[in-house]
């Protein structure tokens, strides 16, 4: 990057980055808390609830690599304005919603927020010199972990306040204060002329994703082994192949392929599958532990509001450990601190499945996830942002928070189906279900953190042989 191309006002473009960050990450943790209260009021059942959650996961996880793209190819300020947009219309018309539809409608909106985070990252990439890239992104990351964990603490108490309507003034605030900084300080990225986005590339990509989340996110509601779960998976497997090959075959593919095949992409991305996995699952079943009835005989009967407190040190630990993860990488390199974070992360689920009996323990664990979080979380998008050309940055960074998704809708799968299967006479699970997936969890994030290790060229000469010769023809 040349002089030329850095920013006259990085500090604007960060501050709307960051704030644009911080309003996107809160939307889904933000309802968790409120869910229930939300259905009773719109007169939605399970099934309904669970789509208020599902839209905006499908929503994001299409929007994030497509919007991502077309950030690369015709200017990222545009498309950072239309994801801000978006989010800030999709939270007035949540916050009045008279309906589950028009609910729905307004998370759909919501949704094509997560463009933010592949776009950002090409942004700062853009604006920042070279040097000062990791240290950007690092606290980036971090400001994105935080939001996304903020929901579960403050969302209880908050809505005892001013609604659980009046929780969605909370993104719009944030987003309308992105909009302004972002026309006022943000510049227009460079472009690529005569390219277009590979229009049944982004549908193939698109229907996959929608084949896979679909199922993972209402299995446990349609049945595991029923017919509308077994084949929408099975479409998934399917169109994903089609979409690999229609892809390799392109002249000018929406995801190169070749740059997947990166040492430090595909060892990244397959990390942050499995972590997100772990992290995903300790993060939804944390709380529930901890709201356990002490009838159960394991439970510490918290509530909300308690439960809240209990994850707190983790947002602490998070923001703290992602703000120093660039500068640390001078003595501790990214993907040190990616297998790191994730054996934390893994102590942390081992932790919790070994010592519930109070809030105190179960604080202590949460305060290790959240180091272990933050490393992971800080780390993965340097690792991309580093080993890819700054015209591929939004949608390897969209690519690799795609994956964590999968990951995430993975891991709160497994842990629902792992408690669950515990359930006793009374349709309770036991202390015995929680114990299980939380090793379960704890086992993922080792994987994780193998992975790194185990997919490092062993030598200086390795990396030139496996790296330069893939960028040059990306």
């Amino acid at each position: 990057m040349s002089s030329t191309d850095v920013s006259p006002r990085p500090r604007l473009t960060f501050a709307a980055v960051a704030v644009g960050f911080a309003a996107v990450a809160s939307l889904q943790s933000l309802l968790i808390p409120v869910l229930s209260v939300i259905g009773t009021d719109l007169g939605a059942d399970t099934v309904g609830m669970t789509w208020i959650l599902t839209v905006w996961l499908i929503t994001a996880a299409v929007a994030t690599p497509l919007l991502g793209r077309a950030g690369d190819l015709i200017g990222r300020r545009r498309m950072f304005l239309l994801a801000l947009a978006a989010v800030a219309v999709g939270s007035i018309l949540a916050a009045v919603a008279p309906t589950l539809g028009i609910m729905l409608l307004a998370r759909v909106l919501q949704g094509l927020g997560g463009a933010v985070f592949p776009i950002g990252f090409g942004v700062v990439r853009d604006a920042f010199p070279a040097a000062r890239v990791p240290s950007v992104i690092g606290a980036l990351s971090a400001i994105m972990a935080v939001g996304s964990g903020l929901g579960t603490v403050i969302a209880g108490p908050l809505s005892l306040v001013i609604g659980w309507r009046g929780l969605f003034a909370l993104p719009l605030v944030l987003t309308t204060a992105a909009l302004v900084i972002t026309l006022r300080g943000m510049n227009e990225t460079a472009t690529q002329p005569g390219q277009r986005l590979n229009g049944v590339a982004a549908v193939l990509l698109s229907s996959w994703l929608v084949a896979l989340l679909l199922p993972l996110s209402a299995g446990s509601l349609w049945g595991w082994g029923s017919p509308l779960t077994i084949g929408l998976l099975v479409l998934a497997v399917i169109l994903a192949g089609v979409w690999v090959m229609v892809e390799l075959r392109s002249k000018s593919p929406l995801v190169d392929m070749r740059m997947m095949r990166i040492p430090a992409v595909w060892s990244t991305n397959l990390t942050a599958l499995l972590t997100g996995a772990a992290m995903f699952g300790i993060w939804a079943f944390l709380p529930r532990l901890a709201e356990t009835p002490l009838a159960s005989g394991f439970g510490i009967g918290a509530s909300v509001s308690l439960a809240g407190l209990i994850m707190l040190p983790l947002l602490v630990t998070m923001a703290s450990v992602g703000f120093v993860a660039g500068p640390l990488s001078r003595v501790l390199p990214f993907a040190a601190q990616l297998s790191i974070g994730a054996l934390l992360s893994a102590a942390a689920s081992v932790s919790i499945a070994l010592f519930h009996d109070n809030g105190v323990q179960l604080a202590i664990a949460a305060a290790m996830l959240g180091l272990g979080t933050g490393l992971v979380t800080s780390s993965t998008p340097n690792l991309i942002v580093r080993s890819v050309p700054a015209n591929q940055t939004g949608i390897a960074t969209g690519m690799n928070a795609n994956i964590r998704t999968i990951g995430g809708a993975l891991g709160t799968t497994v842990f629902s189906a792992v408690v669950a299967s515990s359930a006793g006479p009374t349709g309770a699970p036991t202390e015995g279900g929680y114990v299980s997936a939380f090793v379960v969890g704890a086992a993922l994030a080792t994987v994780g953190a193998l992975v790194p290790i185990l997919a490092r060229p062993r030598s200086r000469r390795r990396v030139a042989e496996v790296v330069e010769p893939e960028l040059a023809t990306v």
